[in-house]
């Protein structure tokens, strides 16, 4: 049992492994076959990982790191190339000029803070559609808000996974 408070708990330095594999988690939960409304539905689960990383730690996954998953996810996805690479770039400059901010609050606060960070992510996306198409797909501001209602879950699976283990020989 912990004698900190919930919030001064120690976490794990998060290892370049692990960093690596929650974004290619997260690129396999995005290349998932959604249709019909659950298309429009999807949260964006590259978007959300890269600015957990980004707000918790800013010195290790920035901008450029988010610039090259967003080429990857381009070219996975056969989208427009830079579409991912400009939207995670902005994400990312968002998260890592904000990421004191929104560790003083506490999750739920925190989601009002990542929120207007995601919609200019979905507003880039927009753009993009926007300039190729003539219209703007307005579709695409609906997974910012199931994006923005995923923070919580998935600070809450990162931080558990990077507790400490306690000592199976400690009674």
């Amino acid at each position: 049992m912990s004698n900190f408070p919930k919030d001064q708990e120690f976490l794990l330095p998060a290892s370049n492994l692990f960093i690596a594999l929650s974004l290619v988690a997260a690129l396999l939960l995005n290349w998932l076959p959604w249709q019909g409304i659950w298309l429009a539905l999807r949260p964006d689960f590259v978007a959300l990982v890269l600015l957990y990383w980004c707000t918790h730690k800013p010195y290790r996954l920035g901008i450029g790191i988010a610039w090259g998953v967003g080429i990857f996810a381009d070219v996975a996805n056969a989208s427009v190339f830079g579409q991912h690479a400009l939207a995670y770039t902005v994400l990312a400059f968002g998260g890592v000029v904000l990421y004191r901010r929104v560790q003083m609050f506490d999750l739920r606060q925190q989601t009002l803070q990542i929120f207007p960070i995601m919609l200019l992510t979905y507003v880039t996306y927009a753009v993009v559609h926007w300039q190729l198409h003539g219209y703007i797909a307005w579709s695409y501001f609906i997974g910012c808000l199931t994006s923005t209602a995923l923070w919580i879950p998935l600070t809450l699976l990162l931080q558990t996974l990077r507790h400490p283990r306690s000592d199976p020989d400690r009674l």
